[in-house]
């Protein structure tokens, strides 16, 4: 009997201490539990708060990035005015005819195209300022191509024409040294770099970008700048000048539109003018427009 209530009370106990342990760990768990419960709030929150800094942050470097581009969009002032100094607007405008009224002399009117060229950031090539591959190449062309085609139309077109074979306007130079420098360096200068760079480097980068670079749209412009070109000869040369210049603006604008370079025009201009010097002031005009027809 004594066994019995022994063995039983054996059992309770280490059934009580099973108990307690069971409860201690449940309570452990609990405790656990709750600690990894406040953990996880806290990371979430904290998770939460680095996203909204997140998308705050990339939402203001797009707001930016977007003013930047925004503000990119619009051109600097610099470039406005280079674009409306190039444009056919009334800045444009201005430009012409300021350019136009420097043509009364036309070394003047060829450096306002320059400064135009560069105020209005147009590429130099657009105006036919392309370096050469050869200078002296180039050089020798223009030289030889401007005397031999003096020659034609003195001895051969004009005399066809029925133009006078003495040129009346500049007879002054027969046979005078004095006024033989300042005749040079108006050639050299005034035709050569000045009527060139005018009516063939500005007037083509201008009809070209009004009318296009197409074929019937430059066949356009070297009728219109040769026309042109022609007009101007008028007060001084007459109808013969005017016939004169506006074969040489068709044959000078046809070079020009098929090679879209100045130099060796500028070349040949020149030394088509000095060869008409060199003519009358040796005082055989006469001789070369009767060379071929009697």
């Amino acid at each position: 009997m004594r066994n019995g209530i022994w063995l039983l009370e054996t059992a309770w106990r280490q059934c009580r201490q099973l108990t307690l342990a069971l409860t201690e760990r449940e309570s452990r768990s609990e405790s656990a539990l709750s600690h990894l419960r406040t953990l996880a709030r806290r990371v979430y929150r904290e998770d939460h708060t680095l996203v909204s800094d997140s998308i705050g942050a990339n939402g203001a470097g797009k707001m930016s990035d977007a003013a930047g581009i925004a503000n990119s969009s619009s051109p600097p002032p610099q470039d406005r005015f280079a674009a409306e100094l190039r444009g056919f607007g009334p800045l444009g405008i201005l430009a012409i005819v300021v350019i136009a009224a420097g043509q009364i002399l036309a070394p003047l009117s060829a450096v306002l195209v320059l400064e135009w060229t560069r105020m209005s950031r147009t590429p130099w090539r657009e105006i036919g300022y392309v370096r050469p591959k050869n200078w002296i190449a180039s050089l020798v062309a223009g030289i030889t191509f401007g005397i031999f085609f003096k020659f034609l139309m003195k001895a051969i077109v004009m005399p066809l024409l029925g133009a006078s074979p003495i040129n009346q306007t500049y007879h002054y130079l027969v046979g005078n040294p004095a006024a033989l420098p300042a005749a040079v360096w108006t050639m050299i200068v005034v035709a050569g770099f000045g009527e060139e760079t005018v009516f063939r480097g500005y007037l083509f980068e201008r009809f070209g970008k009004l009318l296009g670079r197409s074929l019937p749209a430059q066949i356009v412009t070297v009728l219109i700048t040769a026309a042109m070109f022609g007009s101007i000869h008028y007060f001084d040369q007459g109808l013969a000048g005017v016939q004169q210049a506006t074969i040489s603006g068709l044959v000078f604008g046809t070079i020009f539109a098929v090679t879209g370079r100045i130099w060796m025009l500028m070349c040949a201009h020149a030394a088509f003018d000095l060869t008409a010097v060199a003519i009358i002031y040796c005082n055989v005009e006469s001789a070369v427009a009767h060379l071929i027809f009697k």
